[in-house]
């Protein structure tokens, strides 16, 4: 029996499998986890969050979000990917997940680009990005959150995107 989720946390080295699993559960497929795995490899990420949720059994993962480094600009963090479990969708635990990391950067002053679906993500403090950019996808779908001051007008994401 599933009980209320815990806070959001940083994940905890020994938690990649139940990630792996989480990720690939969330999209249907494996492409997510594979780019995490590549990702870490790579070094480019700069941050892991979690959203575990106490059992009778134990602690699953909920919930995940990965923050990475961007080529360009410079000191700018992409959201990327952000799961719930499928059969918890829908409850508010992806809103305040993404919330708290939006809340996290304006407070830091750091600058968050997320690719995703823009009605979410403004729900959570995010907002358009800024004309003038130029990126390899859609620039409708893409969204910035946190203070967004560069002079770079490219966005370039790290190759385990590509």
């Amino acid at each position: 029996m599933l009980k209320s989720p815990d806070f959001m946390r940083e994940m905890k080295r020994g938690e990649e499998s139940a990630v792996s699993a989480l990720l690939t559960d969330a999209f249907g497929q494996k492409d997510e986890a594979a780019l995490v795995e590549s990702l870490r490899k790579s070094r480019a990420i700069a941050g892991e969050m979690v959203l575990p949720m106490r059992t009778e059994t134990g602690t699953e993962m909920i919930g995940y979000a990965a923050l990475s480094k961007m080529t360009s600009p410079k000191g700018w963090l992409c959201l990327a990917p952000v799961a719930i479990r499928p059969d918890l969708q829908g409850r508010g635990y992806g809103k305040r997940l993404v919330g708290m990391i939006t809340q996290w950067a304006e407070l830091s002053g750091q600058t968050l680009v997320v690719l995703g679906d823009p009605e979410f993500y403004s729900r959570c403090g995010f907002a358009p990005i800024a004309e003038g950019f130029t990126s390899p996808y859609p620039l409708d779908h893409t969204l910035t959150a946190g203070p967004a001051k560069t002079k770079v007008k490219s966005l370039t994401y790290p190759k385990a995107f590509g």
